[in-house]
């Protein structure tokens, strides 16, 4: 019975002291899983990466649940914040699957993602155009996230692996639920709100 790579916060797996000095060390021993040749490797090399993006995620939704002020967007957000936890235990499986050891250190997009979010946050005065500023970011990393879990299904299913295609398939699905909901509460409830923000008296 294979045992289950476990996943960090931090995006580290056990074993791996979290020390900057070794971590640029496995990284460069680790140089090998960033060679893509096949199909297999390019799958690999992606899983890698979008699931330190789901970690780099998981850290921040507590806090942008925290800064909305719609009780239904903080809703929606929280069940995001159980899906994203969900994918990252489902990716354990996998990397045990695969013998995957380590991760890549960070996912540039979702780096910029979460930059963008926190300097539109900053920016925004007024409560309501700040959910709507959150709702469309955030909408934003969901179909960023569609594409990349729909992609790895696809190359799971053209090399055989159902067990992996499995993973990657539900993970789309959820992300798409979300992409659901948040589209139904951006058209009757945020966006409107948004467009006629209460004027505060002076």
């Amino acid at each position: 019975m294979s045992t289950v790579t476990q996943i960090t916060d931090d995006g580290h797996l056990p074993g791996l002291q979290a020390n900057l000095n070794l971590i640029h060390k496995l990284y460069t021993m680790a140089t090998s899983l960033n060679t893509i040749t096949t199909l297999h490797d390019l799958l690999d090399y992606d899983a890698r990466s979008f699931t330190i993006a789901e970690v780099q995620l998981k850290k921040v939704l507590p806090e942008w649940i925290s800064t909305a002020s719609s009780l239904k967007l903080k809703t929606v957000l929280q069940k995001y914040l159980d899906h994203v936890e969900q994918h990252v235990k489902s990716m354990e499986v996998f990397f045990s699957e695969e013998n995957i050891s380590s991760l890549s250190l960070t996912n540039k997009v979702m780096h910029a993602f979460i930059e963008e979010m926190n300097e539109k946050l900053v920016n925004c005065t007024d409560p309501e155009v700040k959910d709507a500023c959150m709702l469309a970011q955030v909408q934003a990393i969901n179909h960023y996230k569609i594409s990349v879990y729909g992609t790895a299904a696809a190359f799971a299913n053209a090399l055989e692996l159902e067990k992996s295609a499995a993973i990657f398939h539900e993970a789309e699905i959820n992300e798409k639920q979300i992409d659901d909901r948040l589209s139904q509460l951006a058209e009757h409830e945020v966006n409107k709100k948004a467009k006629t923000p209460i004027a505060l008296p002076r």
